[in-house]
């Protein structure tokens, strides 16, 4: 039986969550913020709140033709909010008020960005924004050459500055009707686009380290970037050839592309589907195996405190290293000459556990809620928002009302993180025993 957790930090980071969508859904629904003057349903407004403070991408409304300027600004402000993380954006204010917070609104922030320590809280908040603002300018600089060429100027800072945080952030909303497949032969907005999801998927931490390593500040990358880095790099590049070999022929996607043009966009696919939700080609028309190479790599996810989703590449790499060790029947899990507890090993393997026990269950509800789309379909809509990827097969508009109450749910969840929601509503805490019963081996396998 659970039981919410009175101060709990992983209690105030879901309530947080929570009300703010709520209150940004319902003015989401309002006619003053859309381009018809009559609104939208309450539970799309909410359905289109979750999706962007969740940074997913998922869509019930075509934001291009749906919002007026209000209305595409509230939705640009929620992607950035739930991309630095609710409680860290909060936080900002504390720190440029008071110039310091104190000890449990540091747990606060720790949670929500996931950072190792609280100790400097406030230096590492203040990195992060910098970070981000940066990176976001950088982008929007170089996505304005792009959307000058058909937009008068105004329009197309607005437009560049809207998908530089939208693809900082992983979330994948954009203001085309048919999301970037008009710009699957620009230079720019295929390497630019994937610059930013890559960036803000490394996690802040990560990017912090990186950075002081590069100017010398550290000796050393740690070993949760060296996991990061190395794993982000091996399902980028594993990605990007599965989908080029899978889709080479394909008429619906790029059969008829240059050589340059399938490579572009299998590496573009390859970035985005861990999380971000942008395509340039459409995703209706894949194939069976590349929607299933799709599945398996919006589960993964991107990094540990990034601004995306899913079980994360470190959890990931984690089991990987405990396979192995496993398999060469080592004491230990070891990478780059480092031990890893096995403490990380259990929390990964919790992890991936509860995240396969949801979406199994989930999708066996949605089979029962909407009986007459295929199944595979379901299974991707559902894990397209659990990661918070917002790839879609063109689904998410046509369902029940149920069906989307269910994903908003799942985007709560694979935002937050789903040991997180647990630990939340866990009433009780780590508990250490002052006694240890006999050890005894069981027979597995």
């Amino acid at each position: 039986m659970f039981k919410i957790k009175k101060n709990s930090p992983y209690v105030i980071i879901l309530f947080s969550f929570f009300i703010i969508i709520i209150l940004t859904g319902s003015l989401l629904s309002l006619p003053a913020l859309t381009v018809n003057g009559k609104g939208t349903r309450w539970i799309d407004g909410i359905f289109m709140a979750t999706s962007a403070v969740c940074v997913t991408g998922l869509a019930v409304n075509d934001v291009s033709v749906t919002y007026n300027l209000y209305g595409k600004t509230l939705i640009m402000l929620l992607i950035q909010l739930g991309g630095l993380g609710l409680i860290t954006f909060s936080s900002l204010f504390v720190i440029f008020i008071s110039r310091k917070i104190g000890y449990y609104t540091k747990k606060l922030v720790q949670e929500d960005i996931n950072a190792e320590t609280v100790f400097h809280i406030q230096d590492y908040v203040k990195k992060i924004v910098m970070i981000v603002i940066f990176i976001e300018l950088v982008g929007a600089f170089i996505l304005f050459f792009e959307f000058i060429k058909i937009f008068p100027l105004k329009k197309a800072v607005y437009y560049a500055i809207f998908h530089s945080i939208s693809a900082f952030c992983n979330a994948g909303f954009a203001l085309f009707s048919d999301n970037m497949e008009s710009f699957r032969d620009s230079l720019i907005v295929n390497m630019t686009i994937p610059f930013l999801i890559i960036t803000g998927g490394l996690g802040f931490s990560t990017l912090i380290n990186i950075w002081k390593y590069v100017i010398g500040k550290t000796g050393r990358l740690t070993t949760t970037s060296r996991i990061t880095v190395v794993f982000s790099l091996v399902l980028t590049i594993a990605g990007t050839l599965l989908i080029f070999l899978m889709e080479y022929n394909n008429p619906l996607t790029m059969g008829n592309f240059t050589l340059s043009g399938k490579i572009g966009s299998s590496f573009f696919q390859s970035v985005t589907a861990r999380t971000a939700g942008f395509n340039t080609v459409s995703i209706e028309g894949m194939s069976n195996a590349t929607v299933f190479l799709l599945i398996l790599l919006m589960f993964i996810g991107a990094s540990p405190g990034s601004t995306g989703g899913g079980i994360k590449t470190t959890t990931a790499g984690v089991i990987f290293l405990g396979i192995i060790s496993t398999l060469q029947n080592n004491e230990h899990l070891e990478f780059n000459k480092r031990r890893i507890s096995r403490s990380n090993f259990d929390r990964a393997v919790a992890i991936v556990f509860l995240s396969t026990a949801y979406i199994i269950v989930t999708s066996f509800v949605l089979i029962l809620l909407e009986p007459e789309v295929i199944p595979g379909d379901l299974i991707f809509e559902l894990v397209s928002a659990f990661g918070t990827a917002g790839l879609s097969r063109n689904l998410t508009p046509k369902l029940g009302d149920s069906a989307k109450i269910l994903l908003i749910i799942t985007m709560f969840i694979g935002r937050v993180g789903p040991l997180t929601t647990v630990l939340a509503l866990s009433v009780k805490k780590l508990r250490k025993g002052k006694y240890r019963y006999p050890e005894e081996n069981i027979l597995t396998g």
